[in-house]
């Protein structure tokens, strides 16, 4: 490579990276503000909010699967159907992230009422879950930008463990549902 074209890929870079934080900061601040403010006429809304957590429990299975079917097709050489479907994974945790600001600024948290080990079970996943949450959105992006500029080895090195912790949000954000859903 050139030195000017390095120079470019170290810009480009630099402010994906920069971009992917911004986003992940902004997201964690609506997020954090949006659940502390109720707004009120969520009854007078044209879709019933309270079946946004099936909603979300959907939209994280579409991203694990999607997840799981891109990882299948890399593992067979197909770049681009991986591709896809990485793209798919993006887009439906999106709907999740964009639905999830919404429901939780117009209702109110529920409370798990389980007792016993299944309580400290589901705090134990909904903690990690949450944190991880929180933790992965720069990367995801980071590596999403790393695969649309082609600089594949950097994207498949960070894919390596972006890839798990991400499928284990997706999957953990279903289990939350189920485990919660008795209470809502």
């Amino acid at each position: 490579m050139t030195d000017s074209v390095v120079k470019k890929t170290k810009r480009s870079n630099f402010l994906a990276n920069v971009v992917a934080i911004l986003i992940s900061v902004v997201v964690a601040g609506l997020v954090s503000v949006l659940a502390r403010t109720q707004f009120e006429g969520a009854d007078q809304l044209p879709w019933n909010v309270k079946a946004q957590p099936g909603f979300h429990a959907l939209m994280n299975s579409l991203t694990a699967l999607s997840l799981l079917i891109g990882f299948y097709f890399i593992k067979q050489g197909n770049r681009r159907a991986h591709a896809a479907s990485m793209v798919s994974g993006l887009v439906f945790s999106a709907f999740f992230l964009v639905s999830y600001v919404i429901y939780h600024s117009l209702t109110e948290s529920t409370s798990f009422g389980g007792e016993g080990v299944i309580k400290y079970v589901y705090y134990f996943i909904l903690v990690t879950h949450i944190i991880l949450a929180a933790l992965i959105l720069p990367f995801i992006l980071i590596t999403v930008h790393r695969a649309f500029t082609k600089q594949f080895a950097k994207h498949k090195a960070i894919s390596k463990w972006v890839f798990p912790i991400w499928l284990y949000v997706a999957i953990t954000g279903v289990v939350v549902y189920f485990l919660i859903r008795p209470y809502y």
